[in-house]
């Protein structure tokens, strides 16, 4: 006859093995990461006189004294923010990049060519916009990661009341309905391509600033809003589970109308929604966290947006893991009245020398492989790793 305290060992013994078992498989499942960033890099004007954009203030016989010097000082600066990027958690840094206040193609050519980049060999996606400062959104993408398939610019034409407020006409007394006002904001990028053979679609955004009161320019943004919704709302109609990322300066913090009503993007995952919007920086908001300040408040206007169905956990495709706003030390004021706040590069017209008056931003993307064969994109360790589950 078997003891009973020797069938307890043996129960005991065997409940231990397979705890073992779960824990060593646990440690040893690996993911391949995927980061994708966005930073407003404050007016990358390159020193030429570019006709039909508003650039007086950069050129070298302009206000600012913006020669060659001091380009490349800006673009050495912009490059040493990406080049740090992300590198804690994926040593090739992001694999998309939505940057806003870009002048041109060149600017970007010379910023993917500087040495603290070059290696990383970033492609570009950009188009000349109808803004009048001739400020662009682009979008820059590691093709080890992801293979653009197209692209199109979606003009922003603001106009009527919304348009009134911006053009700094409400003094002059009421809207006058026989008069057409409008303008041109910043086009929004779209892209769609594949992100490790997944389709995904990309809207690159920088929404009408606040200038002129922000209660008298949320039309505007809301205007903004629903040109890139009412195009990810064509896309679901006809590929109803396809990923999207929604990036940009929204010129909105995630509680604001334009992101919460027009663009319906929420804080509460629904995966039973897949196209349905979700917006992982309401909670970093209510801390009180921001990317850029202004008299001492801080604003969380630059964000990345998912659809739902980067939230399930079980497929084979990418997930949502995390959001970070990137600001090492080097990036952060460190004494004076703006302690604390991003430190940009121009005070006044006169060169500061840091980077820009925003904070940039990314997410994590995380896919299970069941190997170490990844075919060039990075591995990360397991989830439980701190340096990855921790947001900054």
């Amino acid at each position: 006859m078997i003891k009973k305290s020797t069938v307890t060992k043996a129960f005991v013994t065997l409940c231990l093995l397979i705890y073992i078992n779960i824990i060593t498989s646990y440690a040893q499942q690996q993911y391949k990461i995927a980061l994708a960033a966005f930073y407003n890099c404050e007016n990358f004007y390159d020193t030429l006189d570019n006709e039909n954009v508003r650039d007086e203030e950069f050129l070298p016989a302009g206000i600012r004294h913006y020669n060659t010097t001091v380009y490349q000082q800006k673009v050495a600066g912009i490059a040493r923010v990406l080049a740090g990027m992300g590198t804690d958690k994926s040593a090739d840094g992001p694999a998309l990049i939505g940057l806003a206040e870009i002048e041109n193609k060149c600017v970007l050519e010379d910023l993917v060519q500087h040495p603290l980049l070059q290696q990383r060999q970033y492609g570009i996606i950009h188009y000349n916009s109808h803004d009048a400062r001739g400020v662009d959104v682009a979008l820059l993408y590691n093709p080890v990661y992801f293979q653009p398939d197209t692209s199109a610019s979606l003009p922003v034409l603001i106009k009527g009341a919304a348009a009134y407020a911006r053009l700094k006409q409400a003094d002059e007394g009421p809207l006058d309905t026989a008069r057409s006002y409008h303008y041109y904001s910043r086009d929004i990028l779209w892209i769609k391509g594949r992100l490790d053979g997944e389709v995904v679609h990309i809207y690159i955004n920088h929404w009408p600033s606040r200038l002129g009161g922000e209660t008298r320019t949320t039309p505007a943004r809301q205007t903004a809003a629903l040109i890139c919704k009412r195009h990810w709302d064509s896309v679901c109609v006809r590929t109803p589970d396809t990923k999207a990322l929604i990036m940009g300066d929204f010129n909105d913090d995630p509680v604001s109308q334009s992101i919460s009503h027009s663009l319906k993007a929420s804080g509460r995952a629904d995966t039973a929604l897949p196209a349905g919007l979700y917006n992982p920086w309401l909670a970093q908001y209510k801390k009180g966290n921001g990317t850029l300040a202004y008299r001492d408040a801080w604003g969380l206007f630059d964000q990345i947006i998912t659809s739902n169905n980067w939230l399930r956990k079980q497929q084979a495709g990418f997930m949502f893991h995390a959001a970070y706003i990137y600001k090492p030390d080097f990036m952060v004021e460190q004494q004076g009245r703006y302690t604390g706040y991003p430190m940009r590069f121009w005070e006044g017209t006169e060169v500061r020398g840091g980077f820009s008056d925003h904070f940039p931003v990314y997410i994590a993307l995380l896919k299970q492989v069941k190997s170490s064969v990844t075919d060039g994109v990075a591995v990360s360790a397991a989830i439980a790793d701190p340096d990855l589950s921790a947001p900054e």
